[in-house]
């Protein structure tokens, strides 16, 4: 059910029973929708209602009061979802056919979920009385009056919305002064990271049990394999198909099949790098992504001249050697990849397709109106960070070593290349629930004040490039949360809601503090 807007209901939701008195002037009549939550009868003036939905599918939110039930993509547009029941200290129960939200404007849209909506009323002025004749489960101070004998009910209870949001809600700061201590922040460790300019930083994957990397600066994003590739007739074998990657055209390769080495079809595990030059981009389907890599130069060599071969096998270039030589990394160099007859067959494949009307100026465009993003889970819920702040992405060993005397947010260290890295439960930071060691967990190193910090998350799902347009701010639902969780990527089409971490408030300022000393 759609409640009709009108200019007379853009008022704001009456506090008193003095302000909706005040209205009489106007009509004898005033409207209320009425609605059942436990035992409870309530009703909200009809004013600030916009619509009444179904309740949608939430994405759960860290750091936020126990009443919200996450946020939802209503049209378009991201709106808290809040439960009525939680407030009241009403037990939970399952929602069924009847269950509804009520969608009403405080200066942003907000859901409240009901158990059952009754009916709107128009209720004569007359038989609104003040509060101060009751008191009992519901605070007062949370009613706007009450409504006597209406609606087959001795008395109906008026809500005070206004009033019961600053009561739950209390600890909102402002998104504007939040976005800029971020931002100052984020500068300050653009500054700290510029100290590792002697190190590659390196996506590395699997090509028939082979490890491979390529340069993070060259990689686009990486995405899931989609169910439907495109197939062109009359293709290299190599030409896997086309897929559509927002509004534009992708050619994807297989890398197995550039080496010569046994096709494979893709599977749950498979992933596709996107690689770019230029304007043109190549997505490159590989067995599995692996981390992300920080090595030093030192740890780097070319390719011996008797294996370097010219022409169409000559993109990889160096070797890096991990874990004292016992690992090596061939680098694949994303220019000699784009010269690669294979590759050079799936640009002209996407020229051929490509509708006249699309520009490159256009398409040019569109990419820099992305934010880049890597994407992990945690729980049943996806975060993101901007790429630039991840230092490196690398398995969790079968055992943390824990050093007595270290502060008690921190799970353990980890040996990585010879300098103690300090490792924190991103699940138990965010108060969810503790999990057992999996192999899809993976620790994801962030440089906090200078020192290098480990998060460990349930997985790392893709690197994803997001439009701009798709990030609005996140609703003010509690300070931790907003510093935390300022921003989300409404991707409508996927029907997924991001939500995006300021990695500089990953910790509070006393674990920053303890984190410092700890380094010291």
């Amino acid at each position: 059910m759609t409640t009709e807007i009108t200019e007379e209901q853009e008022a704001k939701t009456p506090t008193s029973v003095d302000e909706l008195v005040v209205r009489e002037e106007a009509s004898d009549i005033l409207q209320f929708v009425t609605f059942i939550v436990g035992d409870e009868v309530f009703a909200v003036d009809m004013a600030p209602v916009q619509e009444i939905i179904r309740v949608p599918d939430v994405v759960h939110v860290p750091l936020t009061p126990d009443a919200l039930e996450g946020l939802a993509n209503l049209r378009g547009k991201v709106i808290p979802i809040i439960s009525l029941r939680r407030i009241f200290g009403f037990p939970d129960c399952e929602y069924d056919d009847a269950t509804r939200a009520l969608v009403i404007d405080l200066g942003q849209p907000l859901g409240f979920v009901v158990d059952r909506v009754s009916r709107v009323l128009g209720v004569e002025i007359h038989k609104i009385e003040n509060v101060s004749s009751i008191s009992g489960t519901v605070n007062t101070n949370l009613l706007t009056g009450l409504l006597k004998d209406v609606g087959g009910h001795a008395m109906i209870m008026v809500l005070d919305f206004a009033k019961l949001i600053a009561n739950e809600f209390a600890d909102i700061a402002k998104l504007s002064s939040n976005n800029n201590s971020t931002n100052a922040t984020s500068r300050t460790e653009k500054t700290e990271t510029d100290q590792f300019s002697d190190e590659l930083q390196l996506v590395s994957f699997t090509v028939a049990e082979q490890e491979y990397a390529i340069s993070i600066e060259d990689t686009q994003e990486i995405v899931q394999v989609p169910e439907h590739i495109i197939h062109v007739p009359h293709a290299e074998s190599h030409v896997l198909g086309v897929m559509t990657l927002r509004n534009r055209l992708l050619p994807l390769v297989s890398l197995r099949r550039m080496f010569g080495l046994p096709f494979r079809e893709a599977n749950e595990h498979s992933r596709i790098v996107v690689v770019s030059v230029g304007n043109s981009s190549v997505g490159v389907v590989m067995d599995t992504v692996n981390e992300v890599l920080r090595v030093s130069k030192n740890h780097v060599d070319a390719m011996p001249s008797m294996l370097a071969r010219d022409g169409d096998m000559s993109e990889i270039t160096d070797i890096c050697r991990l874990d004292g030589g016992k690992r090596l990394v061939s680098i694949i160099s994303a220019d000699n990849m784009f010269r690669h007859n294979t590759v050079l067959d799936a640009l002209k494949v996407v020229e051929q397709m490509q509708d006249d009307s699309m520009s490159n100026d256009t398409e040019k465009a569109t990419i820099e109106d992305d934010e880049q993003m890597v994407v992990f889970r945690l729980d049943k819920e996806e975060f993101g960070v901007p790429i630039e702040s991840v230092q490196e992405i690398v398995r969790v060993p079968n055992e943390l070593t824990h050093v007595p005397k270290t502060p008690p947010f921190i799970e353990g260290v980890i040996n990585l290349r010879g300098a103690v890295l300090p490792v924190i439960d991103q699940r138990r930071r965010l108060g969810l629930p503790t999990m057992e060691r999996s192999e899809q967990q993976r620790i994801m190193v962030f440089l906090l004040d200078g020192v290098r910090t480990g998060f460990i998350v349930d997985s790392v799902a893709e690197v994803l490039k997001v439009p701009k347009s798709a990030i609005e701010p996140a609703p003010n639902l509690s300070s931790n949360q907003l510093k935390l969780i300022a921003r989300v990527a409404n991707l409508e089409e996927q029907k997924r809601l991001i939500l995006l971490i300021e990695p500089s408030h990953l910790l509070e300022a006393e674990d920053r503090e303890g984190l410092a000393s700890f380094a010291r």
